[in-house]
């Protein structure tokens, strides 16, 4: 039976609880991988054809950057590397080691590229792991996570439009209508 979706989005403490799951012993044979990919998910806000198209090449360790080529007709943008930072160098220690003609930052046991439904299944995996069955779990609620923190921070509805890389600003708009402490400051 199908699950109604009760929000779309996942709050701080279900994203930590989330990727703390991909460390727990016995889940995946994958862990490290697991883990980059969920995070930078949340971290840039990448849809899963965003993240599974990510290129070696895409993640300068020098600079601290990872450049993200957006879909939908998005704008693509260069985002610092931050926290997640050890994460990406622990993936990349493992991926190296992978012999593919494919250059992705994120390939399957058959060396080949990630597929959409493999990161669908990780999601369901892991949101069970991390106690969070109850939610009708999506990989989509990372990129909605993502922009729900940024909104809560406070960032300005532009700068945040720049960063999922929405070109209608509407898109961004309902993150900062969804903030609760939106109206923290007026008083």
């Amino acid at each position: 039976m199908k699950r109604q979706r009760t929000r779309e989005h996942l709050t701080p403490t279900e994203v930590k609880a989330l990727l703390e799951a991909t460390k727990k012993k016995g889940l995946s044979r994958n862990p490290i991988r697991d883990h980059c990919l969920l995070f930078l998910m949340v971290r840039h806000g990448l849809r899963v054809s965003e993240a599974i198209q990510l290129k070696l090449s895409d993640i300068d360790l020098e600079q601290r950057t990872v450049h993200v080529r957006r879909l939908k007709k998005g704008k693509p943008s260069v985002h610092p590397i931050w926290d997640e930072l050890k994460s990406i160098r622990d993936w990349l220690k493992v991926r190296r080691e992978i012999v593919s003609e494919h250059d992705n930052l994120f390939l399957s046991e058959q060396r080949t590229p990630l597929n959409r439904a493999t990161v669908w299944l990780m999601m369901q995996k892991y949101g069970k792991a991390a106690g969070l069955d109850n939610l009708a779990i999506h990989p989509h609620m990372l990129r909605h996570a993502c922009g729900y923190k940024l909104a809560n921070r406070g960032n300005d509805t532009r700068l945040i439009q720049g960063f999922l890389g929405h070109q209608n600003i509407q898109h961004t708009v309902r993150y900062c209508e969804l903030a609760p402490n939106r109206f923290a400051n007026l008083h």
